[in-house]
């Protein structure tokens, strides 16, 4: 009769180890937002992708001087949450993606809104839902 107490106790407390908590909470969204059909971040700031990154391949194309202009739409301690990926950039920087495509801002916008840098050099893009 031990034994199997001892059993079914070990049965019980494997499967209440193995559950998550109910309280736990889900993972934070990306801080991005959609106003008038544009990904823009937390402050309003349009977010934009670059023809020259590939769909998937985990990497940016824009680094370097590239990256001064184009900053990174750095993911902090973000986690991966439907269509929003992170790659880890040159140098260890972790960078938010959107249907696998690299997100970053624009220097050139001052302001909540602005989108100066859609269609620079024919390959920046407004990043779209």
């Amino acid at each position: 009769m031990r034994n199997l107490l001892a059993t079914l106790g070990i049965v019980f407390l494997t499967a209440c180890a193995s559950q998550p908590p109910s309280n736990a909470a889900p993972p934070p969204p990306p801080p991005v937002m959609v106003t008038g059909g544009v990904l823009v971040n937390s402050s309003g700031m349009t977010l934009y992708t670059y023809d020259r990154d590939v769909a998937g391949s985990q990497r940016s194309n824009c680094n370097g001087e590239c990256a001064f202009i184009w900053p990174p739409f750095g993911a902090g301690n973000g986690k991966p949450s439907g269509d929003f990926s992170i790659i880890v950039r040159e140098g260890g920087q972790r960078q938010w993606c959107y249907k696998g495509k690299p997100l970053y801002l624009f220097s050139g916008d001052a302001n909540p809104g602005d989108t100066s840098g859609n269609g620079v050099n024919g390959v920046w893009k407004i990043a779209t839902p």
